[in-house]
């Protein structure tokens, strides 16, 4: 189907369009032509719309991955100077980077502290605290992230929070344990303790735990058992905090009052996450935010509700456009999209593809993993090497290697995510 035109001041990056997601996404266009009579209206992309980032873009932390930073994957660093601990005040102008950091190191149990990275409240992407972490017993990186997500009528945190996925056959291999629950004053909370790569080819385990308040507060910690969460060997046998200590962490007062510090936004946000209960454009720029590699930086992104987000990313060699495609319960068009596919032991499909764009750019290529779950939830995630769907190649190849796109479809956070 062809791309819509239609005026957009950053329509470079920010393409408007609608598409059969089957026909983007795989090359049997027979088998496409008969699963887009089937489930024509969930095979279609939504109308992609630019998304501001911000607070209201706030992602959410996932199971056995990464913290989800709103709009920039790569923490940008703190003031250099954190030397002695100290609670963050409120004052205006709000919370600088230097002590969001000083405000995490304070919360841990003794030790000492390097790697320090951080954002404040001013930064769009919203605060953040990052920093290496040895209690002793080997160094640890631990971060955390903070924001608001839109409340309204009906606002329940733990239909927010990010849910546990099912246990049992066909399980998330990349997850050891999981438990949701309920605070005190109301807050929603999940603990999850799992592996940063989900086929575990490597021992780096990710623990975190993710806290929504019953104003919107949110707040995502994620910690992992090396000085880095991709890139380093394993520095001892397990991340420093335990399922107790994460959620002490994930619930401190001090986050609350470094997150009201946020400025509001100017505009409002295009869709709270409660309302569509079937994917969630939040959730799923924040799964595709935690997977990308360190080094690759998100420039903006957006999407549409319900099943379609992308993010225009730069690894310091140039520009390139990334998208993904969440669909439930898709499996009465499985046999049709998968013929040839490899399967695997859990019952995933999966199919990949490197092919010139399809709308004859120069130069434009697109990368595709193409995944669909047992349960029938279609994950698909594409890279260009073009800043956006009507733009000029920008670099020989897509950001993102076939292999890191496959990780994220690949990815245990998507059980969780739909249900």
């Amino acid at each position: 189907m062809p791309v819509d035109q239609f005026p957009d001041p950053f329509e470079d990056q920010l393409s408007v369009a609608l598409r059969d997601a089957g026909g983007s996404f795989d090359t049997d266009r027979a088998a496409l032509a008969a699963a887009g009579q089937a489930r024509g209206r969930r095979l279609r992309l939504r109308r992609r719309a630019a998304v501001a980032g911000g607070a209201a873009g706030l992602a959410l932390v996932g199971v056995g991955g990464a913290l989800l930073v709103p709009s920039d994957s790569s923490p940008q660093p703190a003031e250099s100077s954190v030397a002695a601990k100290g609670t963050a005040t409120p004052r205006a102008g709000g919370f600088s980077a230097r002590e969001v950091v000083k405000t995490l190191e304070k919360l841990l149990p003794g030790g000492t502290f390097s790697g320090q990275e951080g954002r404040g409240t001013a930064d769009e992407a919203g605060p953040l605290a990052y920093v290496v972490y040895d209690d002793g017993k080997g160094p640890a990186a631990v971060s955390v992230g903070l924001g608001r997500i839109p409340t309204g009528r009906g606002f329940d945190p733990a239909h927010e929070v990010l849910p546990c996925p099912e246990t049992g056959e066909g399980a998330p291999s990349g997850l050891d344990s999981c438990e949701s629950g309920t605070l005190p004053d109301g807050s929603a909370i999940t603990v999850f303790k799992g592996y940063e790569y989900p086929d575990r080819r490597a021992d780096t385990k990710a623990w975190g735990a993710e806290l929504i308040t019953p104003s919107g507060q949110r707040v995502n910690v994620s910690e992992w058992n090396s000085p880095a969460e991709k890139g380093k060997p394993v520095s001892r046998p397990e991340p420093p905090l335990d399922t107790a200590g994460l959620k002490r962490l994930a619930a401190a007062t001090e986050w609350r009052r470094i997150i009201d510090a946020v400025p509001q936004p100017t505009k409002a946000p295009v869709a709270s996450p409660s309302a569509d209960r079937g994917v969630g454009l939040q959730r799923i720029l924040g799964v595709l935010t935690a997977r990308l590699p360190k080094d690759v930086k998100v420039l903006s992104r957006g999407g549409q509700e319900p099943e379609y987000g992308y993010v225009v990313v730069d690894d310091g060699k140039g520009r390139g456009y990334v998208e993904i495609n969440v669909q439930p319960n898709m499996l009465d068009v499985a046999d049709s999209l998968y013929q040839g596919a490899e399967t695997l032991p859990d019952g995933t499909r999966v199919k990949t593809r490197q092919q010139p764009d399809e709308k004859g750019r120069a130069g434009v290529v697109m990368w595709t993993v193409d995944t669909m779950r047992k349960d029938g939830k279609r994950v698909v995630v594409s890279a260009y090497n073009a800043a956006g769907l009507k733009t000029g190649a920008t670099r020989p190849e897509p950001v993102l290697t076939m292999q890191e796109l496959r990780d994220i479809a690949l990815a245990p956070h998507w059980d969780s995510i739909g249900r």
